[in-house]
């Protein structure tokens, strides 16, 4: 069951952060049918309990828990290699976006700055983008490396609204996993969680939860938002019309952004 869709007409972001795989490239079938014949070649089946333990994990992590799974840890490396060439290889046979992804990015596009923070490696990020014609949109890529920690560390969240110049406060998230929504949430973003089958955990971290991004209240929201331009110093914000009657909550206060590399 999701939560009632409601926006607040009254708030427009200065940013808009968006998750990849999930969010906006239906690229969970492909990490799950990747993990299953990486699974498989070891002997191993998945089950449902390790799909919802892989689901939003940094690559590595899932190359390790997939290691552990079948019983051999010291494969955990060969293992992450095997799903990336996989899940690569099944991308680009099939690449395929989320319902909605390219109205929502195009519309959001004109009312603020846009970037995707991921914990895929930035090259198959940008390939699967680019697999879907949405790379154009993005003005930043940011993924894990020495200093940014993968989600659910707030990192690249945090990092992503810097490089877009505005405070976490300021800046929307859009994701589909809880690992994600608990990043956003610490690096002080409001957060749009998305997909079919909400956890409890996710609801409570998202101010909203659709089950699509063609979600007709989210779409009705976004195109209610004054363009950045119209937002120029100088000229009044105009007011959003359409959606008298949504409110999202707002956070209830601000929230301390975890320090790089603190644990």
């Amino acid at each position: 069951m999701t939560r009632p869709p409601t926006l607040d007409p009254d708030w427009t972001p200065e940013a808009v952060v968006f998750d990849c795989d999930g969010t906006l490239i239906d690229s969970e079938q492909h990490w799950q049918r990747a993990r299953a014949i990486v699974l498989r070649a070891f002997g191993h089946a998945p089950d449902e309990e390790f799909a919802q333990r892989a689901k939003g994990l940094h690559y590595r992590d899932c190359g390790v828990l997939m290691a552990e799974l079948v019983g051999e840890p010291d494969y955990a490396q060969e293992m992450t290699q095997q799903l990336l060439s996989t899940f690569r290889a099944l991308v680009a046979r099939e690449p395929v976006s989320t319902r909605g992804a390219r109205e929502l990015v195009r519309t959001l596009e004109r009312v603020a700055p846009l970037a995707v923070a991921s914990n895929c490696p930035e090259d198959v990020v940008r390939f699967s983008l680019e697999s879907v014609n949405l790379h154009r949109h993005f003005r930043h890529i940011v993924v894990p490396d020495d200093r940014i920690r993968p989600k659910p560390h707030p990192d690249t969240y945090a990092e992503a609204a810097r490089r877009l110049g505005v405070p976490g406060g300021r800046a929307l998230a859009v994701e589909d996993s809880v690992n994600g929504m608990k990043a956003a949430v610490a690096a002080g973003l409001r957060v749009v969680g998305v997909g079919p089958r909400p956890a409890p955990e996710g609801i409570a971290l998202a101010d909203l939860w659709v089950t699509s991004l063609d979600d007709p209240a989210l779409m009705a929201w976004a195109r209610s938002r004054p363009t950045a331009e119209g937002r120029r110093p100088g000229r009044p914000e105009a007011p959003a019309g359409g959606t008298a009657d949504a409110k999202v909550p707002r956070p209830g206060g601000p929230t301390s952004q975890d320090p790089a590399g603190a644990s």
